[in-house]
């Protein structure tokens, strides 16, 4: 399918990061204190989803931060794909696996993880010669139970479980060896960011960060 558009996986650029942080930003007046309190947590990548209207120039400024490797989240399109690319994204995420966004990302060279759910998308995935997918929504789907039904006929791949984890089940889900990272969108949800709680988000983001290397 990507023929002579080899596609990078997304370990070059997490550089061994284990949590992402699910941002969904309100306002980019709110992405820069963001970065900050995520940095100062330890984070070392974000993925900013495409929800909101000014999803593109928080990510941006995110990016400008220079302490993060930012991504962009909840990508549906080609069109998204060339607009968070523009806007500053190391990689791209989906909640789902879509040819023309793998397609596009081969295209540019950028990192790209599809959402699974079943055993016949990450087939495709795979198809399409990636080896890193994300597990989506992981705990609706079963948790790592389901993760681990699907890793066992596909020795190899490696999953970036999200949807629904909290603080309490990351330790078990980065102990499997086929997670690469789990991403969390308790870390720093749109409540904290309406109140301005970035020293909560800096907490709970340093206790994640705790859990991964621990």
């Amino acid at each position: 399918m990507n023929a002579g558009h080899p596609i990078p996986g997304p370990a070059s650029v997490l550089a061994g990061a284990r949590v992402m942080p699910v941002l969904t930003i309100p306002s980019a007046t709110m992405a820069a204190p963001l970065a900050e309190a995520l940095v100062a947590g330890g984070a070392r990548c974000a993925e900013v989803t495409f929800r909101t209207p000014d999803a593109e120039q928080a990510l941006e400024a995110m990016a400008a931060h220079g302490g993060l490797t930012v991504g962009a989240g909840t990508v549906l399109t080609p069109g998204q794909v060339e607009r968070a690319v523009a806007a500053g994204a190391r990689f791209v995420v989906s909640p789902g696996f879509d040819e023309q966004v793998v397609s596009r990302c081969a295209e540019l060279g950028i990192p790209v993880i599809p959402g699974v759910a079943t055993a016949t998308e990450l087939m495709r995935a795979l198809r399409a010669g990636l080896d890193t997918v994300k597990l989506f929504p992981a705990e609706p789907l079963g948790g790592l139970s389901t993760l681990r039904a699907l890793a066992a006929p596909f020795p190899g791949t490696r999953f970036i479980p999200t949807g629904g984890i909290r603080a309490a089940h990351l330790a078990a889900y980065l102990a499997d060896p086929s997670v690469l990272a789990v991403g969390g969108t308790w870390l720093a949800t749109p409540a904290h960011l309406e109140r301005g709680d970035y020293e909560e988000i800096r907490r709970l983001t340093a206790e994640a960060v705790a859990r991964s290397t621990s």
